[in-house]
């Protein structure tokens, strides 16, 4: 059971359960600008079964198909690229494809599985990549139990062929806590002291399920950054979950005991430079300065590339 605790907002506005949003061969279809107040960002979750295939049409977005479970070829500018995937998000990175606006490319699967679209509003044009899962930059990030695994295929800084869009995926250990300290980036700065980007954020996790096969979860937290911008939520997610970020220091994100945890980023928002700025919650900068002393987590160690 899913359970929401709200303040201000309802955070059902926020949090979109497993399924919720889906129709057809899509789990989880959000766009941009297809829901009041959300401008940037999208997210598709493709199922496709065995043999199966999608045309997927990049009108106004950019995109980055990567694939959950599953591999797929991808047809598109009348080329066919071949995306090795993975028997699931936790065993390992994937290949990945990048697709510019405008294009249209068709998503085939011989033996079936399911593969995230995640998208940004975009009007400069770039080549198709195929970004591969070796040369996918693997970060450790945090220390103790708050140490975990960031994938940084379309990260600023390691893959920068593309408009706005801005990608990547999380692992957390079971018992850990991610996107700690709490963060935001809901406007710009850049007073010659600290800068900041606006930038809109999709969540979406999956969850690794008990030994005996038991779902699953862990908890996601959004709080208000200003008066004028109010938020408050404080959810359990579940495999296929998805929470937006529209504003709001975001984060922690906490992993249950003996249940790793997955989330998949994607992020854009307004500004004509693609950077992606921070800024800590003044409360909880501070644990930055135990992770040294704290280490790594020893499941995690060896694992940054």
């Amino acid at each position: 059971m899913t359970t929401h605790v709200t303040s201000t907002h309802d955070s059902s506005e926020f949090h979109l359960p497993a399924g919720s949003t889906g129709r057809g061969p899509y789990e989880t279809i959000i766009d941009p600008g297809a829901r009041e107040g959300w401008v940037h960002t999208g997210l598709r979750v493709l199922a496709l079964g065995a043999g199966e295939s999608e045309i997927f049409t990049a009108n106004s977005v950019e995109a980055m198909i990567v694939p959950l479970n599953g591999s797929c070829e991808i047809s598109v500018d009348g080329e066919t690229y071949t995306l090795r995937g993975r028997a699931d998000v936790f065993a390992s990175a994937t290949d990945v494809l990048y697709v510019p606006v405008g294009s249209q490319p068709t998503i085939s699967s011989a033996d079936g599985g399911r593969f995230a679209l995640a998208t940004a509003v975009a009007t400069g044009s770039h080549p198709v990549a195929l970004i591969r899962a070796e040369d996918v930059p693997v970060e450790i990030r945090g220390g103790g139990n708050m140490t975990r695994k960031v994938r940084n295929f379309g990260t600023v800084g390691a893959f920068d062929a593309m408009d706005s869009l801005i990608a990547c995926e999380v692992i957390t250990p079971g018992g850990n806590w991610s996107s700690y300290p709490a963060h935001k980036h809901d406007e710009t700065v850049d007073d010659g002291e600290h800068r900041e980007s606006e930038l809109e954020e999709i969540y979406y996790y999956e969850i690794q399920d008990a030994p005996g096969g038991g779902p699953g979860f862990g908890f996601h937290q959004t709080t208000s950054s200003g008066e004028d911008t109010p938020i408050d939520v404080l959810t359990e997610v579940r495999s296929g979950d998805t929470v937006l970020v529209p504003h709001g220091w975001h984060g922690p994100c906490a992993a249950a005991p003996g249940h790793d945890m997955f989330y998949l980023n994607v992020m854009a928002g307004p500004d004509a430079e693609r950077a992606w700025n921070i800024t800590d919650h003044p409360e909880q900068t501070w644990v930055r300065g135990t992770w040294d002393e704290a280490g790594i987590d020893p499941r995690l160690e060896g694992e940054a590339r």
